[in-house]
């Protein structure tokens, strides 16, 4: 079956995203056609990059990244909630998604993002992000905003169209990981 990855991109804490990621994940397993699991970051205790080689060459050397590898690779498809920091995705995002390439390629991602104008302007450095691990990123997205979404800028309260939103995202995320099986199987 479809293993798809819903990737918790925030350590700050206090953070919004592990409502999200929780959400997120409760939404996705009640579907059958595939299986979901939360990855959250801060489960890795990930340095800022510290490999000597670029990890194109695929020669980890350091436990943490041997761990983080094993978990991606392990997955068809990713779902990645970031929260939106200065216009960008979460360093912490940021320097996980760095540490490998390999465990990357020919997967299919999904954005759920949240912030002020809804995270739009991570997920736009995310897909950048992405095509260059040759990943297939969906068109359907979940912008979640601080305004509408969450109450008092930190209780996650979502739209109720909020949940058909992460369905479209998720039916695309599934399909896509689906439909690049053969390229992974090469």
């Amino acid at each position: 079956m479809t293993k798809i990855g819903i990737i918790l991109g925030s350590t700050r804490p206090g953070r919004n995203g592990e409502a999200v990621g929780r959400w997120v994940h409760e939404v996705a397993t009640q579907r059958t056609d595939a299986e979901f699991e939360l990855v959250d970051l801060l489960d890795y205790k990930l340095p800022h990059l510290d490999e000597a080689y670029p990890p194109s060459l695929g020669q980890y050397t350091q436990p943490h990244t041997l761990n983080w590898a094993r978990k991606i690779a392990s997955f068809d498809g990713f779902v990645m909630v970031t929260p939106e920091y200065n216009h960008s995705t979460s360093g912490a995002l940021k320097n996980a998604i760095d540490f490998l390439y390999a465990e990357w390629n020919n997967k299919a991602v999904g954005f759920v993002s949240y912030g002020s104008a809804g995270g739009t302007r991570a997920v736009e450095h995310l897909r950048l992000i992405a095509g260059e691990l040759q990943m297939a990123d969906v068109r359907a997205q979940v912008a979640l905003s601080l305004f509408t979404d969450f109450e008092n800028f930190s209780v996650f309260k979502p739209s109720d169209f909020q949940r058909e939103s992460l369905g479209t995202t998720l039916d695309q995320v599934v399909a896509w990981s689906q439909a690049l099986a053969p390229l992974r199987a090469a």
